[in-house]
């Protein structure tokens, strides 16, 4: 078979697939494919055309245009037939490869793709300025470019300091927030072991009511169930609020809340929430609590709901960035999230479950659970 003569011996290593005569250089896109990372190294050096139409999984528009980022050349063709004359050369594909990459600008790129240079003529932001201050512009134009992901990074402030703060890795928010969980877990366990704790007890002490350490547990489970529909609402209505065109201060405030997340959803250095901001909602969160109710009972909620939210950081970054078991639940959660960054926008806001999508009327159907 002339397509699976381009694997093995001459790819080494590499994952090279064919859609038609094209070739397409997959093998940093592998390992966080929403399928699994075996979908397509089982396919390497063979025509994915029919896998892209499905059955089972039909690839969205979106999806289509993110694999023309990894085109590096067509295979070669001659004789009078114009059939392929034996296996396609990898000194023919990397001569295609170093032509196409002679024409692109390399100062944001990352390995195996490559990015064209502005063209004020054809692109509607210039990926070499900051965008933030770009997206603004782009008026009735802003909807449909923030959804439409590209595998690169974004630049969003001009100084090294703003754009710093506004980055941050995975391992920034454990180091940051379980020492404040496991303290505020210790300390609650241990101010209700006392028995000093009383409900309402600030109103009256006639109708009292004794919260026993026990009553921990359930607090805290209650905070995570609160934290959860928080994620959900703050997706929706905030991280998705639908911006007029005419107003460049909303389209700016989306694109840096999570415009900027669904038009680079690869983007690892922005896939979780930086601890100052994040602090914006927590600190007046824990504030509200230590004021309505008692300083334990208010804590115990509070300690809860900061261990939901990061639960569901750690989440979302796995969700882009990890590669489940084929078949458990964190796949489907996987494929889930991901129908909601290339087809579904606005459907799917949850994020660590679907327990309030369905409730909310915004699940993504069964019947599309194969889109992506």
């Amino acid at each position: 078979m002339a397509e699976r003569a381009v694997c093995e011996s001459q790819l080494r290593g590499r994952c090279w697939l064919l859609r038609g005569r094209r070739v397409y250089d997959v093998t940093d896109f592998v390992r966080i494919h929403p399928g699994g990372e075996t979908l397509l190294r089982d396919r390497t050096g063979t025509d994915i055309q029919a896998d892209l139409e499905g059955p089972p999984h039909r690839h969205s528009d979106n999806a289509l245009r993110w694999l023309e980022q990894y085109y590096i050349g067509d295979l070669e063709q001659g004789g009078p037939g114009g059939h392929t004359q034996g296996a396609a050369s990898p000194q023919n594909l990397k001569e295609r490869k170093k032509q196409y990459n002679s024409a692109t600008d390399h100062a944001h790129s990352e390995p195996g793709i490559h990015f064209k240079t502005f063209n004020p003529e054809t692109d509607i932001v210039d990926w070499e300025k900051p965008l933030l201050w770009q997206v603004g512009h782009l008026r009735e134009k802003y909807d449909e470019w923030v959804h439409q992901p590209v595998n690169r990074p974004i630049r969003l402030f001009q100084t090294q300091f703003m754009e710093w703060c506004s980055k941050t890795s995975w391992y920034i928010v454990l180091a940051v927030w379980v020492p404040v969980v496991v303290y505020l877990i210790w300390y609650c366990l241990t101010e209700l072991a006392q028995g000093k704790t009383k409900l309402f007890s600030s109103f009256t002490t006639d109708y009292s009511i004794p919260v026993p350490v026990f009553c921990f547990f359930p607090l805290f489970l209650v905070g995570m169930m609160i934290w959860t529909l928080m994620e959900y609402a703050i997706h929706r209505y905030v991280f998705h609020m639908n911006p007029p065109a005419n107003n460049y201060f909303l389209i700016t405030l989306h694109f840096l809340l999570h415009g900027q997340h669904h038009k680079a959803p690869f983007d690892s250095s922005r896939l979780v929430f930086p601890p100052v901001p994040a602090s914006f909602v927590i600190v007046p969160l824990y504030i509200i609590l230590q004021y309505v109710l008692p300083a334990e009972v208010g804590l115990s909620l509070f300690v809860g709901g900061l261990f939901g939210y990061v639960a569901y950081d750690m989440t979302h970054y796995y969700l882009h960035y990890g590669s489940p078991s084929k078949g458990s639940y964190l796949a489907w959660l996987k494929s889930y999230h991901v129908r909601h960054h290339f087809e579904h926008q606005k459907l799917g806001f949850g994020i660590t479950s679907t327990l309030w999508d369905r409730p909310f009327n915004t699940l993504i159907p069964e019947d599309s659970a194969k889109d992506y």
